[in-house]
């Protein structure tokens, strides 16, 4: 077993328990730490989305199951996303990712300032508003795009936003979730037909081993972590990581 392979697990493991503990960030962190080990934007945002196919796959069905799903904001959601999903896709595979990749990382870094900004801003009560207007789907088309480019930000981007304005927290969480899969699932064909598939089965791999082993792990940390120092904690070293990138990209 090589080097880089143990270095995919532990992306993976990283990944999983952020995301386990705070419910969402798993592509941002990881296509933060794969960007930080030299691999290419399209190629990181490609192994991370075919990772998370299954694990957004479980994890829609299960909110399915639990009555967490909105269908009037699934509606709304689902086919923009998948729309910005596959352009993001599509337009990531078409750069040069040696040119691409500050600017994703700067996008990376805007993702983490976001999450820090909302840990600050956690509130218990909420004064929700139903109403599922047309402009969440301008928010579903730039989520699923973001989403796409920078490897990760569905999650960050469209719940955050949503729970911002008032929508019902559990509601909410659940239809971005569902529809999260269908969106991924749309990048991951898209970045199939025009990239090299098993040039990155290692990553892919790894990451899946990674996030199986840390899945019950990050359970556990999450009801006995604070969840705002968490979130401090791993939005700075998302930040940190992104800075990284974008500095030894420049001679």
């Amino acid at each position: 077993m090589n080097t880089h392979f143990l270095l995919y697990v532990l992306v993976g493991f990283l990944a999983q328990m952020i995301d386990g503990a705070l419910g969402m960030a798993y592509g941002v962190s990881s296509n933060t730490f794969l960007l930080s080990l030299g691999i290419p934007p399209a190629a990181a945002s490609a192994s991370v989305h075919m990772a998370e196919v299954v694990t957004t796959g479980i994890s829609g069905f299960s909110h399915w199951r639990l009555g967490n799903v909105n269908w009037n904001l699934v509606k709304r959601l689902l086919l923009p996303g998948v729309i910005g999903g596959v352009t993001g896709a599509y337009l990531l595979t078409t750069f040069d990712g040696n040119i691409i990749k500050p600017y994703i990382s700067a996008y990376l870094l805007v993702m983490g300032i976001v999450i820090i900004i909302k840990a600050f801003n956690m509130k218990k009560k909420h004064n929700e508003n139903e109403y599922h207007g047309p402009r969440i789907s301008l928010l579903g088309l730039l989520g699923g795009f973001c989403d796409a480019v920078g490897g990760g930000g569905w999650g960050p981007v469209v719940t955050t936003t949503l729970v911002a304005r008032g929508k019902h927290p559990r509601l909410t969480i659940g239809s971005v979730n569902f529809s999260e899969f269908f969106v991924t699932f749309a990048e991951s064909v898209t970045f199939i037909l025009t990239l090299n598939f098993f040039e990155y089965w290692q990553i892919i791999l790894g990451l899946l081993i990674g996030g199986a082993i840390a899945a019950p792990i990050a359970a556990v940390a999450a009801k006995n972590i604070p969840l705002k120092t968490l979130m401090i904690v791993v939005e700075t070293l998302i930040i940190g990581l992104s800075i990284r990138t974008i500095y030894l990209t420049f001679p």
